[in-house]
């Protein structure tokens, strides 16, 4: 599905379009399975230019891409007006919607300035590649370590856990099978407090180095009464700017997510706060092609923990892809952000 218009020239022309890309296998989490990936593109063309942005939303808000087309759609008249990054953060909230907005804003502008992102973003020198976490979807162990065994390459695994006894089991098998990889676990909020606490030696005796969202948003000062030697990272505790102050004795690292915060504007002001707070800062992902991977891997220049695989779940990615040669990831310049 594609919505447009046409306006004259000094003007922006936004188009709207829907898509569906097929993933490799079907994903598990905690209460959820994909087997495809739902998302939207926001193309805004100005003075024979185009930028574009893509995003997935955020699914356990019900922000799915035909709730933010209407959200766009809306606004069109705005948007197409005259909009700037800035304006966008009042006009939308933090979101599917303002994400793929922003950066398709962040686009737009480089190829009308001729500044790549990169720069616009802070950074002296062109991204450099980064190591990258692999996930494991929740499954039968044996099924996870061979998932493991396939990304050879890859310098850190992420396990997603949901809260069973079998995740003993999952934790065991990937690292037997991979003693040589970074290795992490992710509970999606489907961990309880004495559950964890169950879990945790054989975590530590696994060498696992970070554990994400392990309880429901609303339980964190739980976490309080918890003594890991493993770090913690907030996720679906850790939606916008507003949040991070409250994480603070409770998280040691946060996950930010484009598609949660609403684009790599406010993504990058988290980080800078983030940091300001004594968090470690994580770049993560909400799925997606080499369009929505872009955009982190600029904020992952920024990162100590770097979560950008969501575009080795699909069976096929734009063109040109992603780079994951090595365990590293690498956005091509063609691919967003960059002149005409």
């Amino acid at each position: 599905m594609t919505t447009t218009s046409t306006n004259g020239r000094g003007r922006i022309a936004m188009t709207l379009t829907l898509e569906t890309w097929p993933l490799n296998s079907p994903f598990q989490i905690t209460g959820y399975t994909w087997s495809e990936l739902e998302n939207i593109v926001v193309s805004l063309r100005k003075d024979n230019c185009c930028g574009r942005g893509e995003a997935a939303g955020v699914y356990y808000r019900n922000d799915r891409p035909q709730s933010m087309l209407r959200q766009l759609e809306a606004l069109r008249g705005q948007i197409e007006t005259g909009i700037t990054r800035e304006s966008a953060q009042a006009l939308l909230p933090p979101g599917g919607a303002r994400n793929a907005l922003d950066c398709a804003l962040w686009d737009l502008e480089a190829k009308l300035t001729g500044q790549p992102a990169w720069r616009s973003a802070g950074l002296d020198l062109a991204p450099r590649p980064l190591v990258t976490t692999f996930t494991c979807g929740a499954d039968d162990p044996e099924k996870m370590a061979a998932e493991a065994m396939k990304w050879r390459q890859a310098k850190a695994i992420k396990l997603k856990l949901t809260g069973e006894r079998l995740d003993t089991e999952r934790v065991r098998a990937v690292r037997a099978a991979r003693p040589d990889v970074k290795l992490g676990i992710d509970a999606n909020q489907g961990f309880t407090l004495p559950f964890l606490e169950w879990l945790l030696p054989v975590l530590v005796d696994s060498g696992v180095e970070l554990i994400e969202q392990p309880l429901p948003i609303g339980q964190e000062k739980l976490l309080l009464q918890l003594r890991s030697p493993i770090p913690l990272a907030a996720d679906e505790s850790a939606q916008s700017l507003k949040d991070l102050p409250g994480l603070v004795s409770l998280f040691q690292v946060v996950n930010i997510k484009l598609d949660k915060c609403g684009g790599l504007t406010e993504g990058l002001a988290m980080a800078k706060a983030a940091k300001e707070l004594g968090l470690q800062v994580m770049v993560g992902n909400m799925m997606g092609t080499a369009l929505a991977m872009a955009p982190g891997f600029i904020l992952g220049q920024h990162c100590a923990h770097v979560d950008l695989d969501g575009a080795l779940s699909l069976r096929q990615d734009r063109h040109p892809p992603v780079d994951y040669s090595g365990g590293l990831i690498s956005c091509p310049p063609q691919v967003w952000g960059n002149q005409c």
